[in-house]
């Protein structure tokens, strides 16, 4: 169940893959899974559900949008406490490896990592929630699907090699720290170990375009106009990503 060394090696790389076919839904040319036209996503089919149980559909695409900006703030928000405090060259690093700052011995105790075990990745699986509203329905279960399955398959390959390297501290640390549902109250004391908050938000430039695109376009409720602001924030992201310093370890 675990994720192999190549997917780990190009998780970015199958995350974009995994949004790329979700927005295009491929099969729908010979399966016709999804209807056709101008609200034929799935923020447009959940409103129509919800205008069937009594709801004005107005109200219902502005809860779907609200829903859509806490889901994509709170993953942004979630990715950049947590990678404030890895750090950009763990974040993006291509093979596993310990966090090797001498204050935390390997092993963090800071920021989100009180509360649970794989921020990162549950940050980004309220992302994928936020833009699948902007999918086809049938695009929408396949990359939530797909996207579940990468995420669970990657931590299922981080932690033994976390356990191995950093033996029973790691160990006593997932005892009490849940894997991905946070705990509402830190679990461990903290090491007072420095953020790096520039470094982290540069890092996740994307995901706080996404957000903010939804947060300021939103409420024109135009899905084609959400997703060519994604299509920007991720060619802005490669660049300002290609701009931090980043100490590649094996």
């Amino acid at each position: 169940m675990k994720a192999s060394r190549f997917e780990y090696r190009f998780r970015y790389l199958l995350h974009a893959l995994i949004y790329g076919l979700g927005f295009w839904a491929p099969w729908n040319a010979w399966l016709h899974l999804d209807p056709a036209g101008a609200n034929a996503h799935t923020w447009g089919m959940l409103a129509v559900n919800l205008m069937q149980v009594g709801l004005n559909i107005s109200v219902a695409f502005q809860l779907l949008l609200w829903a859509a900006i806490v889901f994509a703030f709170a993953g942004v928000a979630l990715r950049t406490w947590g990678g404030a405090y890895l750090g950009a060259d763990v974040v993006q690093a291509q093979n596993m490896h310990t966090a090797e700052a001498q204050e935390t011995g390997g092993l963090l105790r800071d920021g989100p990592f009180r509360y649970v075990r794989n921020p990162l990745y549950l940050g980004t699986f309220l992302h994928t929630l936020a833009i699948c509203l902007l999918m086809p329905r049938s695009g929408a279960i396949f990359t939530l699907v797909l996207i579940g399955v990468l995420q669970i398959r990657l931590i299922l390959a981080e932690e033994p090699f976390l356990a191995v390297r950093l033996g029973a501290s790691y160990r006593a640390y997932c005892e009490v720290v849940p894997r991905l549902i946070p705990a509402l109250r830190p679990r461990i004391a903290a090491q007072g170990l420095r953020p790096h908050w520039t470094q982290a938000a540069l890092n996740e430039s994307y995901m706080w375009g996404v957000a903010l695109a939804f947060a300021v376009a939103g409420w024109r409720y135009n899905a084609t106009l959400l997703i060519q602001c994604l299509l920007v924030s991720f060619g802005v992201s490669l660049l300002l990503r290609a701009c931090i310093p980043v100490r590649r370890q094996d």
